[in-house]
């Protein structure tokens, strides 16, 4: 599916720039083009499909629904949709941003918004063929624990009123004239199929406008280290297994950013260069799940104290998990 952006960063990379295949700094450069235009090419489409599908729904009833569940159900069907959602961590966002559209409370979208690019198909597979079903589903129940977890603190901590920008905005809009409602008082009648088109444009417009610069930023940010840190450096500080090597291994994947049939094959070489298996799935996970493009493009969603907080929750899940594992696959 995304083998069109690997070519085209192919084509401009090694051909148009002619700059060596296999060097440094043409990694950086190929994976500087290829992630741009992807995670383009991703939330523009997503953000069109998802303004269109919400202009037809009856969001408030959605929202009605998921409020009057008991909130720990709530949790659950979040991140069990998130962890069904083939999504990497960019382009979950328009996701979060329809969500928050639609006033589902906050934990619940950041429980989606977690489990989404922990735990998908490709992985699954992957790690199940790599390390066998125990491994994957301890894996598995980890990620929806997290996802659940993190969705339960934010509710409990009030984090609603640390949106901003886009987040503000779209619930303030949604407040005011959800265009699928026929509940809201003053709502507008239901839109025909050419007013959902254009409602879906304006918000393409609207949104991609915010985030576009930061997209480049974050990705920039990531190409600068991507092709600067060779699997060996891994393995010389990260494999004898100290305590400290777990959490050191989440810092380090953040910036790296990758879906995971992209990292897995790394990370499936680590394991066989002796890597312990919990630092090298906090790598994963953190490489996955966490990302500059993300973090950025939810800097227009939330305010600097919860994009901190996201932050720290990210880090004390993955390093959880990987010690669990070391502990557990030792």
């Amino acid at each position: 599916m995304f083998k069109i952006f690997t070519l085209l960063a192919d084509l401009l990379t090694y051909r148009l720039f002619s700059l060596e295949e296999g060097s440094r700094l043409g990694g950086g450069v190929h994976f500087f083009i290829e992630d741009v235009t992807k995670i383009y090419a991703l939330v523009v489409v997503m953000i069109y499909l998802i303004a269109l599908i919400r202009a037809g729904l009856n969001t408030e009833r959605i929202r009605d629904f998921l409020s009057g569940k008991k909130r720990g159900a709530a949790y659950f069907l979040a991140t069990l949709f998130g962890s069904v959602t083939p999504f990497c961590s960019c382009s979950s966002i328009p996701l979060f941003l329809g969500f928050t559209s639609a006033r589902i409370p906050l934990g619940i979208t950041m429980a989606f918004l977690i489990t989404s690019p922990m735990i998908n198909e490709v992985a699954i597979v992957l790690l199940g063929s790599l390390l066998g079903i125990k491994f994957t589903l301890v894996y598995v129940v980890t990620g929806l624990l997290a996802g659940m977890a993190g969705g339960f603190f934010i509710d409990r901590i009030g984090a609603e009123r640390y949106l901003t920008g886009i987040g503000e905005q779209a619930r303030a809009m949604g407040e005011a004239q959800d265009p699928g409602s026929a509940d809201v008082p003053e709502a507008r009648p239901r839109l025909t199929f050419a007013d959902r088109r254009e409602f879906a444009r304006e918000e393409v417009k609207e949104i991609f406008t915010r985030i576009w610069k930061w997209v480049l930023i974050g990705v920039g940010l990531g190409a600068l280290l991507h092709g600067f840190v060779p699997d060996q450096f891994i393995l010389d500080n990260l494999g004898s297994g100290q305590w400290w090597s777990v959490p050191a291994a989440v810092f380090l994947g953040i910036p790296l950013y990758s879906g995971a049939s992209g990292i897995i094959p790394v990370i499936e070489t680590l394991l066989a260069k002796g890597l312990p298996v919990g630092t090298a799935m906090a790598f994963m996970m953190s490489t996955v799940a966490a990302s500059f493009p993300e973090f950025m493009m939810l800097k227009q969603v939330m305010k600097p104290r919860l994009l901190i907080i996201f932050f720290f929750m990210l880090l004390v899940f993955f390093t959880l998990a990987g010690w669990l594992f070391n502990i557990l696959f030792i």
